[in-house]
């Protein structure tokens, strides 16, 4: 076995998406290939219906997997081919694209007016990119949950996990969706496909993701009032931690435990041609693309 670094830990940066959605962005619209196969991670928690209920008017997609994991409140969500439906808290939802959907998704809070949910945008390789459309809706009660011994539970969302299977299957990328909660003091180890690009996001307490005897941190080179300096940082709220290569990851939960996603895919390794929701192979394609949307002929019939 061998222990898969931290090459990185850097904290969501708050902007603004939709009709003026204020959420935190983990990464996106950066180097694709820093975590091929996936390409962009929104973090749109939010206690306020003011900061969210506008949402996400109609938008289009091509050529990429949008996956919505929602927390707390409900997404009701509706396209261009007639699906509707609303997810609920623990729900999840992995839309297809193919070769393209124009579609909306409305949040609302929940009595204490939280809307919580994180979203995903996973790439498709290039023989797949103008697949037909397709959802999978999976409601909370279906995703398998494991309790470890030492109070370690994981929400297998995708992929197999000690001994469960998730509930969403046929995503190109064969990625591996877990939510993990470790509580406090407690250091677990996690087997990852070596092959696979990884990373983890915290979203609750703090925990050092090292071989790390206590939750001090891992030791990191920041810049300090103007001067760089060695300090020891623990991953908290609204940080991801991207991993190097390796078999296997530790963490170590801090004082509150830790609650965080741990997500790996295989690289798809091929170009990205990128504007907003479509994404596509080069930049013929991605124009294309766009001629489609002004002259009408984006959606593609239903065979």
């Amino acid at each position: 076995m061998s222990l898969r670094p931290t090459l990185e830990t850097r904290q969501a940066i708050p902007t603004m998406e939709g009709a003026g959605v204020k959420l935190h962005r983990a990464f996106g619209f950066q180097d694709p290939s820093e975590l091929d196969p996936f390409l962009l991670f929104d973090d749109f928690r939010n206690e306020r219906p003011q900061d969210y209920q506008a949402g996400f008017p109609w938008h289009p997609h091509r050529g990429i997997e949008t996956i919505t994991y929602v927390l707390a409140g409900s997404v009701e969500h509706s396209d261009s081919l007639g699906n509707t439906g609303t997810l609920g808290a623990g729900d999840v939802q992995w839309m297809t694209a193919g070769s393209g959907i124009l579609h909306q998704e409305m949040p609302h809070g929940n009595t204490s007016g939280q809307m919580h949910g994180f979203q995903l945008w996973g790439n498709l390789p290039s023989d797949q990119k103008m697949t037909a459309p397709r959802y999978q809706d999976v409601q909370r009660k279906d995703i398998p949950e494991i309790i470890d011994d030492d109070g370690t539970t994981v929400r297998v969302i995708v992929g197999d996990f000690w001994g469960k299977t998730g509930p969403v299957d046929g995503i190109a990328a064969d990625p591996q969706y877990l939510d993990i909660s470790i509580p406090a003091g407690v250091k677990k180890t996690f087997r990852i496909d070596t092959y696979r690009r990884a990373f983890a996001y915290v979203f609750q307490g703090q925990a050092a993701f090292a071989d790390a005897s206590q939750p001090t941190g891992v030791l990191l080179e920041k810049e300090v009032a103007g001067q760089e300096v060695n300090i020891r940082d623990m991953s908290g709220d609204r940080t991801l931690v991207r991993f190097g290569t390796g078999d296997e990851i530790t963490v170590q939960a801090g004082q509150e435990g830790v609650r965080f996603l741990l997500i790996s895919g295989a690289p798809i390794d091929e170009p990205v041609a990128w504007h907003g929701p479509i994404v596509m192979n080069t930049r013929a394609e991605l124009e294309q693309a766009f001629r489609e949307l002004r002259n009408g002929t984006f959606i593609r019939p239903a065979h």
